[in-house]
């Protein structure tokens, strides 16, 4: 593909507003695999949009056991809805702030591991 031609693709992408390009995460996983031992007891920081759609919050989040993490951060845009555990959920809601909507439960993670 020509140089034209590429970017053409990458203007018309953006201006049909479909210009978010998601590294796979069959990729990730394709390569991360290589560096597994490298992540025991590690904290894992993800700089992401949002962590519903990262492919990469994805990989570390449903192998933070097998890979021996110690902790999973994510970050995500203000006003972006967060996943926390029901723990964090309820400490949370504890504070009382107005500008925090908390919801219930989405999600049952049976991973034996939490905050």
């Amino acid at each position: 593909m020509s140089q034209t031609n590429a970017n053409k693709n990458l203007h018309a992408a953006k201006n049909a507003k479909k210009d978010e390009f998601y590294t796979q995460l069959t990729d990730i996983e394709n390569e991360l695999k290589h560096y597994r031992h490298h992540f025991k007891n590690k904290v894992v920081y993800c700089n992401c949009d949002d962590p519903h759609v990262s492919n990469f919050f994805h990989y570390f989040s449903y192998n933070f056991e097998d890979l021996g993490l110690k902790k999973l951060i994510t970050t995500c845009y203000k006003n972006q809805p967060l996943s926390v555990c029901d723990k964090t959920a309820s400490a949370l809601g504890e504070l009382a702030q107005n500008d925090l909507f908390i919801s219930g439960s989405t999600f049952h993670y049976d991973g034996g591991g939490c905050c």
